[in-house]
């Protein structure tokens, strides 16, 4: 190959939120891209997600703040509530208060529109170019770069390989190759229009109903016209690690002793996703050379801190800063930002975790867990999460 190193892309694996937050903060860097997605096109599946202030500085870092946050819904608190007897558990306002306190407002969106922002901040740079059903199956390294091989035996030579390819990713499994924690939890996801959504539920809040081994969560998306439903359980089967269409007969199986108003969340949907999640146990590398990993493929973790995408993003944001500390060298910048993130992402993991066993507790847990915020004021609970949703540009970087 006669083209010159330096005239290279750099290849993203995986072109959902991380992979193209990441080619945007790399073209932001001066490198051209290539971004490889198996899917047949670039999209997004799945219902709402959840931005903490920590989401927006990320977003105005490259370049689509403003396009996001025409999409979101910006609600009022997040509350949580026993499904069983509807005690009152927490309440967090998100208002202005907290805006002052992290210098960004707490929102809602549906992935596909956060996905679509960042899609446009894409294709308005002439540095990216996509190859869709295409999966990179193999990598190879050298001093100089990397090359790529896809499931058609196809060679792709690149500067440095970032992979942003998910929950199974493949650039993981040859680099780490650490097995798949299943959780034996199961979520169920949909999205309903408003004029179906219950009157007495249309709360403008990101809104938990907390049961012994099972929870669900609502909130509004679209301007309030939808409203996203997420029911989660303990699951009585064997679970393997996927996504495949529900069965509302099987999640009315699993919430007989929630009480009528939580219940009528379960009645909705005229349709489910249903995943059965898993995570990783957290690692203390994941660059290696010219190859690094970035959002579910470094650190896959449960949904119950709601920061999975949001990761994702600050992830490529920190390596476009590593990046330009290092005046674009790749392997100081790959190392800079894994040392950067590694700590971080490893504490959403394991704190999801724990936030999964507080939803779910059950007997004298659940007894505990409805005490646990009795009477703490919103500044208590903002000092508690300085840690997430203090997160921003000037400070993602590790000592360098």
């Amino acid at each position: 190959m006669n083209t010159q190193a330096n005239e290279l892309p750099v290849l993203v694996a995986g072109g959902g939120i991380g992979g193209l937050a990441t080619a945007l903060a790399l073209a932001r860097r001066g490198f051209a891209v290539k971004v490889f997605e198996q899917a047949p096109q670039i999209g997004e599946i799945g219902a709402g997600m959840q931005l903490g202030p920590n989401a927006f500085w990320a977003f105005d870092a490259l370049g689509v703040g403003e396009a996001a946050r025409s999409r979101a819904v910006y609600i009022d608190e997040m509350v949580m509530t026993d499904a069983i007897d509807e005690h009152p558990i927490g309440r967090v306002p998100t208002g202005e208060a907290f805006r002052q306190r992290f210098g960004n407002p707490y929102a809602v969106i549906h992935r596909a529109d956060a996905h679509g922002s960042l899609l446009e901040g894409v294709q308005a740079s002439e540095r990216v170019g996509f190859h869709t059903a295409t999966r990179i199956e193999r990598i190879e390294q050298d001093a100089n770069g990397v090359t790529t091989f896809d499931q058609h035996g196809q060679a792709h030579r690149g500067l440095a390989l970032i992979g942003a390819d998910g929950v199974k990713s493949v650039v993981r499994q040859q680099f780490v190759g650490d097995p798949a924690r299943v959780t034996g939890h199961v979520v169920y996801r949909a999205v309903v229009d408003k004029a179906d959504f219950p009157e007495d539920l249309r709360w403008n809040a990101a809104s938990l109903w907390a049961g012994p081994n099972c929870h669900l969560v609502h909130y509004p998306l679209r301007g309030g016209e939808q409203y996203n439903v997420v029911v989660t359980f303990h699951s009585r089967e064997a679970e393997e690690w996927g996504v495949r269409d529900g069965s509302k007969d099987e999640v009315l199986s699993y919430f007989q002793g929630i009480c009528p108003k939580a219940r009528q969340l379960i009645e909705l949907p005229k349709s489910w996703k249903r995943w059965a999640t898993a995570d990783r146990d957290p690692v203390d590398r994941w660059s290696f050379g010219r190859v690094t990993l970035l959002g579910d493929a470094a650190h896959p973790t449960t949904q119950y801190m709601a920061q999975g995408a949001c990761m994702a993003i600050e992830d490529a944001v920190t390596l476009g800063e590593a990046l330009r500390v290092h005046a674009n060298d790749i392997e100081k910048a790959l190392d800079l930002y894994q040392r950067s993130r590694i700590a971080r992402t490893a504490r959403i993991v394991l704190s999801s975790r724990e936030m999964g066993r507080i939803y779910h507790a059950k007997g004298v847990e659940r007894l505990v867990r409805n005490d646990l915020w009795r009477g703490r004021s919103p500044e208590r609970f903002y000092d508690a999460v300085e840690w997430l949703y203090g997160w921003r540009v000037d400070n993602c970087l590790a000592p360098h």
